[in-house]
């Protein structure tokens, strides 16, 4: 299973390498204002889109990823005091009596 990993890996960034090569012609880039940068390759535009998207998308998935590592931790905090709990030998207590022997039924 690992080699179909890593060929399915290898296949993926030949590519991906293949699209790059393929993407190399200059174009300009317009920014708001009027801010024009021109002659820059079209494989760097999209290589910088791709990482600003990816940093976007973790930005917004953080505070859940968060969310979710806290209760995590909270449950296994709770699942060791149980653990511990059940681990550790009961206290010898007193044989429960009856009620009856504690002071006997009076007559009705």
């Amino acid at each position: 299973m690992r080699y179909l990993v890593w060929i399915l890996r290898l296949i993926i960034f030949v590519v991906v390498l293949l699209f790059a090569l393929k993407n190399t012609q200059p174009v300009d880039v317009s920014f708001f204002a009027d801010h024009v940068i021109a002659g820059v390759p079209l494989i760097v535009v999209m290589l910088a889109t791709f990482v600003l998207g990816a940093l976007l998308g973790l930005l917004i998935t953080a505070p859940a990823v968060m969310r979710r590592r806290r209760e995590a931790a909270k449950l296994r905090r709770e699942l060791a005091r149980l653990e511990e709990k059940h681990r550790r030998p009961p206290a010898a207590q007193e044989p429960a009596s009856a009620p009856e022997t504690v002071a006997p039924l009076a007559p009705l």
